[in-house]
């Protein structure tokens, strides 16, 4: 696949926001704040980093990526669309019996992903195992792990965090989604993770933080991260919630809310306006 310029790359950003709202619309539930929070270093991470060949999802030497926040699920199947894994007519089948794009990522129905997901602070460490076990095997594919900020108070995350740095994998990148938000309210009110960065560097992992919504931003993040030898590197991506739709931006209740016909419009709307402006 051609690498696609910074313009591209933020014209399809927004297309992804415009059919994530329409999958989350026609399934009747979904995540529409997290998935669009996402987007933009999603978006970098597929079409100017990651090696992959759609047309064989298992080849040996592509880059694997761990979705450790599963619930973004419109998100996961809309950018395995936009990389050819998925066909378009699947995509309006979200949540309905007897799809494969179940409301939390099942891998026994999508061969695109590595691991089924849903359940917050796994992911990473099932990234740990993949990073060492290329590495033993001696292949230079690399492994991305998209985790959410309140995710990092839960489950098996630093003891991933701990592991990576002990085998000094520098063919992991974690990646966290800093949006601030999680279901319940602002991060720092309901489990406080600050200081992130600091947290870290202490595990010895090597630290990059940029604005998640400049596509410039993001992709020198993943260079840096490829760039860098010795240990994990982790990106803190800072984001906002609900990006691109005004009245989603920065509101918790649309963590995990679908919107109706009426919303669906005016958000469609405002994201055919910016990508007029593109």
């Amino acid at each position: 696949m051609d690498e696609m310029t910074i313009p591209e790359l933020r014209r399809r950003a927004n297309h992804v926001r415009q059919h994530v709202l329409e999958m989350i619309h026609a399934g009747g539930s979904g995540h529409p704040g997290g998935s669009l929070s996402a987007v933009d270093f999603v978006v970098a991470l597929y079409f100017r980093q990651l090696r992959f060949h759609p047309e064989d999802p298992k080849w040996p030497d592509r880059d694997r990526v761990y979705w450790s926040k599963g619930h973004v699920a419109p998100l996961i199947y809309t950018i395995n669309h936009e990389a050819g894994y998925i066909p378009e007519g699947e995509l309006c089948t979200l949540r309905q019996l007897g799809s494969v794009l179940q409301g939390h990522p099942a891998a026994d129905k999508c061969p695109c992903l590595e691991v089924s997901s849903g359940s917050l602070g796994q992911g990473l460490s099932v990234a740990v195992g993949a990073a060492l076990g290329l590495r033993m095997d001696g292949s230079d594919a690399r492994v991305y792990c998209i985790m959410g900020d309140g995710e990092q108070q839960e489950g098996q995350i630093w003891e991933g965090v701990m592991s990576a740095a002990h085998f000094g994998l520098d063919n992991l990148c974690g990646i966290v989604d800093v949006n601030r938000l999680q279901i319940d309210g602002f991060t720092k009110d309901v489990m406080n993770i600050d200081p992130l960065p600091d947290k870290y560097r202490a595990f010895n992992w090597n630290v990059v933080e940029f604005d998640g919504h400049d596509m410039e931003a993001c992709v020198d993040a993943f260079d840096a991260a490829k760039a860098h030898k010795g240990g994990p590197t982790v990106l803190l991506a800072h984001t906002v919630k609900g990006k691109g739709v005004s009245f989603m931006e920065n509101v918790a209740d649309w963590h995990g809310k679908c919107p109706n016909a009426e919303e669906l419009a005016l958000a469609l709307q405002e994201l055919r306006e910016q990508e007029a402006a593109l």
